[in-house]
């Protein structure tokens, strides 16, 4: 009887194990169908980055395409502008430097005298001059005062190389019988400039006061010269 219930427990003990060991088999295989998904997402993963790749190259393509477009059509435009300024005939005006600056004294009259302020274009291209020069006297004295304009209207010229425009300072003649005012310099502005010249004052005296039957000082516009040596 005592062989009996130990065969028994043997019996029970063997069925246990085999138990255990099938649970244990079951688990394992539970795991590795757990593990399988998450290689299966890596693959997964693996094959969108490689389409993500593709994508990637392909808007590296587009970018790249873009670019050489972008830069083509900004050249393009640059050289329209520029030849649009080269070919638009604009002349530039006569500057101070290109200009040959004199005065000489053409008084004829003996109540009013004349002073011709000559711009020769010395430049070696064309130029173009209109308007007002600018214009001050300068005294023995030491004083310095700016010459009015006429009214005149002005007219705008161009200047080709080696032609001249010129415009007239008229003042009274000093018949005072006294010293009058002796001008000395004149500081001349071409017109539209900054830059002026110093010449010196090439006539006679002016009354202390205008009389009633002298000239007016004042200047007219420039005007281009007819007989210049190149016209």
């Amino acid at each position: 009887m005592l062989h009996t219930r130990k065969a028994v427990a043997a019996a029970i003990g063997l069925v246990a194990a085999l138990s255990l060991t099938a649970c244990n088999g079951d688990h394992n295989v539970s795991g590795s169908t757990q593990a399988s998904p998450t290689a299966s997402a890596d693959k997964a993963g693996g094959a969108g980055g490689a389409d993500q790749a593709d994508q990637s190259a392909d808007t590296g393509t587009g970018g790249s395409d873009q670019s050489a477009d972008t830069s083509t059509g900004g050249s393009d435009q640059g050289a329209d502008t520029s030849t649009g300024d080269n070919s638009d005939g604009k002349v530039d005006i006569c500057r101070t430097d290109e200009l040959e600056v004199a005065a000489a004294d053409n008084t004829t009259d003996k109540t009013e005298g004349v002073v011709t302020v000559s711009f020769k274009n010395s430049g070696g291209s064309n130029c173009r001059i209109s308007g007002f020069a600018g214009v001050d006297l300068k005294t023995s004295l030491g004083d310095t005062f700016s010459v009015a304009r006429n009214g005149e209207q002005a007219l705008p010229q161009i200047l080709k190389e080696g032609e001249t425009a010129a415009f007239n300072i008229t003042f009274p003649v000093n018949n005072s019988g006294g010293s009058g005012v002796q001008p000395t310099d004149i500081v001349v502005t071409p017109p539209n400039e900054t830059k002026h010249v110093t010449l010196k004052w090439p006539a006679g005296t002016l009354p202390v006061t205008d009389g009633e039957d002298s000239g007016k000082l004042e200047i007219s516009p420039v005007g281009k010269v007819s007989d210049s040596p190149a016209g």
